[in-house]
């Protein structure tokens, strides 16, 4: 289901919280839209889901007008054939299991058999076949959201917008349901927004990132490519952890020749981002650096500190460009002080065309 956003703002006051937004979702996809807190993400979300009235600009869904502001279109979120999933499991306490999934069907007054029917089978489909009779708070935190995902899906809605829905759930508990939402999505190849500030769980469930800052789009692509290219030093920092430095590229016969402010050649080859010669911030993700020793050619280093997190390990390197955080595998053991040499492949540098 199409959702093209032109020309949107919204105004708090003084404050802008969507800044001329316009852009078109992917159909048949999982758009994830990151951002911190504030960065206009869920505002989008509930100006598109017609909980939220935009200050002006333009919305249509399936090529169908919601919003406009120019045409005094604003069509209640009833109108709008779509299904949300909150933060919050947003669930009656009263009602079991099969009562909650059925309330929609039964607010458009269909037969009660079809509404049997369509509320077990989506029950069925989101694992709680054998949980329909029972009361909803009696369910676990991760069977109640699956209840409000069920919720949604029941009356089979054009597009489906989910507001932080894994928030609330435990680690171990949110990446199942990561996964379930991926399944589900591939399944029914539905089109759904989904909202977070979770850089992880964007990265592991989005066909598409929509990275916010301050009203707009600072960058869309698929999530490798917002991580190992960003377009922006926002991006690169705001996407798990970067080493950024600033470096000189220079034209050699391998390709680009990349030389530190110290004056260290890092790297020789075929690096992406910024192609025009000259000065540039040089991106290296942690896990990109690799260790070799003391005396081999490179980036000499020494161990400041190490942190085990079970399958990896976290240094901190101090190194004549300053100290750098690199990533190794947890069985790798490496003591404070000890003196290494770092040495990166160009592909898995990248140049961002603006100053350190």
């Amino acid at each position: 289901m199409s959702v093209i956003v032109s020309a949107l703002t919204k105004h708090f006051g003084a404050v802008r919280a969507i800044d001329d937004l316009s852009i078109e979702f992917r159909e048949g996809a999982i758009t994830v839209l990151l951002g911190a807190s504030g960065c206009g993400k869920t505002t989008t979300l509930r100006c598109i889901a017609g909980l939220e009235q935009p200050t002006s600009g333009q919305i249509s869904i399936g090529g169908e007008i919601v919003f406009a502001s120019a045409r005094g279109i604003d069509l209640p979120p009833e109108r709008r054939d779509l299904g949300m999933v909150f933060q919050s499991y947003a669930i009656w306490p009263h009602m079991s299991v099969f009562e909650n999934v059925a309330l929609p069907l039964r607010a458009k007054k269909l037969p009660a058999a079809e509404i049997e029917q369509r509320a077990r089978s989506t029950l069925t489909s989101v694992g709680l076949s054998q949980q329909i009779d029972r009361g909803a708070t009696q369910l676990s935190g991760g069977q109640q959201q699956r209840v409000s995902i069920a919720r949604c899906l029941v009356a089979d809605p054009r597009l489906i917008l989910m507001d932080e829905p894994l928030s609330n759930l435990d680690a171990k508990l949110r990446i199942e349901m990561r996964q379930e939402i991926r399944q589900l999505q591939r399944r029914l190849g539905a089109t759904i927004l989904f909202v977070t500030h979770d850089q992880e769980e964007a990265m592991s469930l989005a066909d598409e990132i929509i990275l916010f800052d301050k009203g707009k789009v600072v960058q869309r692509g698929a999530p490798e490519e917002l991580y190992f290219r960003p377009k922006v030093r926002y991006v690169a920092d705001f996407l798990g952890k970067a080493n950024l430095f600033p470096v000189t590229a220079r034209p050699a016969p391998e390709g680009t020749e990349i030389v530190t402010d110290a004056g260290i050649v890092i790297a020789r080859g075929r690096v992406s981002g910024a192609s025009q010669p000259g000065h540039a911030l040089a991106m290296v993700r942690p896990e990109a650096w690799r260790i070799e020793p003391a005396e081999a050619v490179g980036l000499a280093g020494r161990v400041e500190e190490t942190t085990f997190i079970g399958d990896r390990r976290e240094l901190l390197v101090d190194t004549p460009i300053g100290v750098l955080t690199v990533t190794t595998l947890g069985t790798r053991s490496l003591g404070i002080g000890e003196r290494l040499t770092l040495t990166v492949e160009p592909q898995f540098m990248h140049l961002i065309a603006e100053a350190a």
